[in-house]
């Protein structure tokens, strides 16, 4: 598809759930009001990989006050099937806003209840699909027009938390329990060819140049980790297959690069004895099947990005040099917010990721010592001379 295609498909699909959703608000009958014990309940956004997952305590939160209610979420359609086994009893179903009609999503209706935990512009949706009541987060400053359907406003917290803990605010009652392996059922997966164990899965990709380690440094992690007796293996998408070439060039380790779709990922590090991975959705998977993770925060922040309240019994540890000069700006999905601290800036504005390079390899090499201790064995020491 051409790049001038792309908008106009865009444009199309919004203009479909607009006009549905002005249809579906004008035949609406009597006063729109909270409902009290909804029985059906609609999350509706399009994120990235890594914000998708960290709504799982949004989740949990909802089917703990909501035990019996039906809670369908709208989500992209690549990582749908992650959730096939229905988490947290909820069906995920994918979409694509430049397709919307295409979707099994539309054919869904009648919600009590909406929450949209990103974009407000997905309260739309939620009203196209007959939402009686939408709640979602205010201060983002947006357009009258794209906050129109929504009912009830939340705010983030005024502290300094985990996004994944600050979302669960779009519903009333206690925090949810802590996450526990057996709250996510593996998914369906095609069969994956596991490496000799132990090992650990190094995922070198990301979804900015920005938040890649250099070469030289997975290199050296990957040869100091077999030297200890742990089996590296290298991850990255279909797109990043140079990447891993560049950290290894010789091709002295395993590589799944480009091989496996996200629910042969999610087997792969089940059985992994470690992650290590930039801050980008992949680390956010380890945290789903509880692999010890050490994930290498540059741009991004390791405590709105971190294990918070929910993931605490979770073998996690985000590494990062903090504060950071350059991470200096305190926007959240298009909201200020006074005690944020991150960079959003795209590779045009920041030529090099001096952040990312700020990461020394035995800090890292240290995060996995403490995640794994004996579960590594042997020991993950630090050569000679470098500590």
């Amino acid at each position: 598809m051409s790049a001038e295609a792309k908008p106009g498909r865009r444009f199309a699909g919004r203009a479909q759930v607009v006009v549905r959703a002005l249809a579906r608000r004008a035949t609406s009958i009597g006063a729109r009001r909270r409902p009290r014990e909804p029985r059906r309940i609609l999350i509706a956004h399009h994120l990235l990989l890594g914000d998708t997952l960290m709504l799982t305590p949004l989740l949990a939160k909802v089917r703990e006050q909501n035990p019996t209610a039906e809670i369908v979420m709208a989500l992209p359609e690549a990582f749908a099937p992650l959730y096939g086994a229905a988490p947290y009893g909820v069906k995920a179903i994918g979409w694509n806003p430049s397709r919307p009609r295409e979707s099994l999503l539309w054919r869904q209706g009648g919600f009590d209840l909406a929450l949209i935990p990103g974009d407000n512009r997905f309260a739309w949706l939620a009203q196209a699909l007959g939402s009686r009541w939408i709640v979602a987060f205010d201060g983002d400053h947006a357009p009258v027009l794209k906050r129109w359907p929504i009912d009830e406003w939340r705010k983030y917290s005024a502290t300094p938390s985990a996004w994944g803990d600050m979302v669960a605010a779009l519903v009333d009652g206690p925090p949810p329990a802590p996450y526990a392996r057996q709250d996510w059922p593996n998914p369906s997966s095609a069969y994956v060819h596991l490496p000799a164990r132990p090992y650990a899965v190094l995922h070198v990709g990301a979804s900015t140049t920005l938040k890649q380690w250099d070469p030289r440094r997975w290199r050296e992690l990957a040869d100091r980790l077999a030297a200890q007796g742990l089996a590296p293996v290298w991850s990255a998408g279909k797109e990043e297959v140079e990447t891993v070439r560049s950290c290894d060039p010789g091709g002295r380790y395993r590589s799944f690069a480009g091989e496996l779709s996200l629910t042969q990922l999610w087997t792969l590090l089940t059985h992994a004895a470690l992650l290590v991975a930039p801050g980008t959705g992949i680390a956010h998977l380890g945290r789903l099947v509880t692999t010890p993770t050490v994930a290498l925060f540059g741009p991004g922040s390791a405590t709105i990005s971190g294990a918070g309240e929910f993931w605490r019994n979770v073998a996690f540890r985000g590494v990062t040099v903090d504060p950071f000069p350059c991470r200096d700006q305190r926007v959240l999905f298009k909201r200020e917010i006074a005690w944020v601290r991150r960079c959003g800036r795209l590779s045009s504005e920041c030529a090099h990721p001096k952040c990312m390079d700020a990461i020394e390899l035995d800090r890292v090499v240290s995060a996995a010592n403490e995640l794994c201790g004996a579960r590594a064995a042997p020991h993950l020491a630090a050569t000679p001379g470098e500590q």
